[in-house]
């Protein structure tokens, strides 16, 4: 039973200015946060290797659509061991049985894929479980009270990497932020050239796809160029 007051987010608008009430809370700074492109082959390996070793990466999602579980699982193996290597964590997007199978770090689960409380129950507490939240004020408190240990909000912007359905504002970061602990993700669109403000919106995380896995001048190039908006460089 959801006792949750629901919000309805569309009659109930954000004021783009709700987190400059407040004083600022301390949060460690943004993270990288890479995503799978839509297909990968035996040779994305050495990609991700490239990708990795280029600046800090916190996590790195396996988001494969359209194959079976055991091409998927072949090809996750050499991805896992390289993540491990490199402590960025390795997380299977929509399948708590697949996360299981690999030993991964976590799971995303959009809202048709299950309910955080049995992926704990599944894959451990030690798991990092997330949940897709689109632009719904409503469906991320719910994720948190069920045990997510983060919240993902988009798309941002537009993005050729899935259909969008949803659109988020960047004051929807900063009301998170402001008002609840769980870690939030940025998802949709984003580029080194229009993160800023959904960094300084409050966004704990980017994740991030084409900027890197298609940037002209490689995935290396891609991380790169996020270090400055981040903070790193």
């Amino acid at each position: 039973m959801n006792d949750l007051p629901e919000i309805d987010d569309d009659a109930l608008k954000l004021d783009p200015a709700f987190a400059d009430q407040f004083e600022p809370q301390f949060r460690p700074a943004c993270q990288l946060y890479l995503i799978s492109p839509p297909a990968i082959d035996d040779g994305f390996a050495t990609l991700l290797e490239a990708a990795l070793d280029a600046g800090p990466v916190a996590a790195f999602q396996l988001r494969l659509k359209g194959i079976d579980d055991h091409r998927i699982a072949a090809l996750a193996a050499p991805l896992v061991a390289i993540c491990r290597a490199r402590e960025v964590a390795f997380i299977v997007n929509d399948s708590i049985g697949l996360a299981k199978r690999l030993g991964a770090d976590g799971v995303h689960l959009g809202q048709e894929d299950g309910d955080p409380r049995d992926a704990r129950e599944q894959l451990g507490k030690e798991a990092q479980i997330g949940v897709t939240c689109h632009d719904s004020r409503h469906l991320a408190m719910e994720a948190g009270e069920r045990g997510a240990d983060y919240v993902a909000f988009g798309a941002f912007f537009p993005t050729t990497t899935k259909t969008v359905e949803h659109v988020a504002e960047p004051a929807l970061l900063g009301w998170w932020t402001t008002v609840f602990e769980t870690p939030c993700v940025a998802i949709g669109g984003i580029t080194a050239d229009n993160a800023a403000p959904l960094v300084a919106a409050g966004a704990d995380f980017l994740a991030v796809s084409s900027a890197v896995w298609g940037h002209p001048d490689g995935p290396a190039a891609g991380v790169r160029a996020f270090a400055g908006v981040l903070g790193q460089g």
